[in-house]
């Protein structure tokens, strides 16, 4: 048994030794690259519902190996002309995925180190108002949609609605979901401490597994967290209920103090757990 693995050694230390001779450093760039393009792509496409189209694309590749492998020559002819069309089939199939992928891959954190971060001083005090203006709707059931831009760019959504371009306040936020205000009928987009834009139209979301008894605010929501990265707050007009949209899931029954701490967690990068530590940490130091 030694003597087995000790051949394995050799056989590996070998075959790294003769790897090693030939290969260059721009070769380990490139391999990881493509291994990182790969995972990127994969675990984008396995929280989309085009997960289960890649499975079946799968399947036609499987079959089309079986086919060649067993000499099976009508159905691997027919699974030939498939796949020559495959390039063209996977960008129709998947052009709201690839245009998503490609908006993230350009927000990512190894590309914004070339530009200008963008500051958020105010933000945990526009957060605070969001929060306020949300529980004063859902206290008196008045339905609204915020939408809270990070990363990607919401200006496609915002040219749908009227500029708003104001500071944000818990009063200004109620008064545009007022129920007679002309602006109350559509989202407000919300961009670092400042209110963009109102009564901006959002794409519907397509998943069939949301529940039944969501109305069409709560799909639009849903649509746009499939389709950016963007934090969505959503009041319900029917119950009160305040909900929040991220990455196509929708979290649902939330309280203030859970709204405000889910909104720092995701915006500011902070969690509660983690700051009490340190807070306890450093009175421990003094104490000390």
């Amino acid at each position: 048994m030694i003597e087995a693995i000790r051949d394995i050694f050799d056989q590996v230390h070998a075959l790294v030794m003769t790897l090693s001779g030939t290969l260059r450093v721009w070769d380990v760039i490139d391999i990881l690259i493509i291994a990182f393009l790969i995972y990127s792509t994969l675990t984008f496409m396995q929280k989309t519902s085009a997960s289960s189209v890649i499975k079946g694309l799968l399947v036609i590749l499987g079959l089309a190996w079986i086919s060649g492998f067993f000499n099976m020559n009508i159905l691997s002819y027919l699974l030939r002309q498939v796949l020559q069309m495959g390039i063209i089939v996977v960008v129709i199939l998947f052009q709201p995925e690839i245009r998503k992928l490609m908006e993230r891959m350009g927000t990512t954190r190894l590309i914004s180190i070339f530009r200008i971060r963008r500051k958020y001083e105010n933000l945990e005090r526009a957060i605070q108002k969001i929060v306020t203006a949300t529980t004063a709707m859902a206290k008196i059931e008045t339905g609204a949609i915020i939408a809270i831009e990070r990363q990607v760019g919401l200006n496609d959504f915002a040219v749908t609605g009227v500029e708003v371009d104001a500071a944000i306040s818990p009063e200004l936020i109620q008064n545009i979901f007022y129920e007679n205000s002309p602006l109350h009928d559509g989202a407000l987009i919300v961009r670092e401490d400042r209110l963009l834009s109102a009564a901006c139209m959002l794409p519907l979301s397509t998943n069939y597994a949301l529940g039944k008894d969501l109305g069409m605010r709560h799909r639009a929501a849903v649509g746009l967290s499939e389709r950016s990265d963007a934090v969505i707050v959503i009041v319900s007009e029917q119950t009160g209920t305040i909900s929040v949209a991220i990455d196509g899931m929708l979290k649902r029954s939330l309280t203030a103090d859970t709204l405000e701490k889910l909104l720092k967690a995701e915006l500011l990068k902070i969690d509660d757990k983690k700051k009490d530590k340190k807070k306890r940490k450093s009175k421990e130091k003094s104490n000390a």
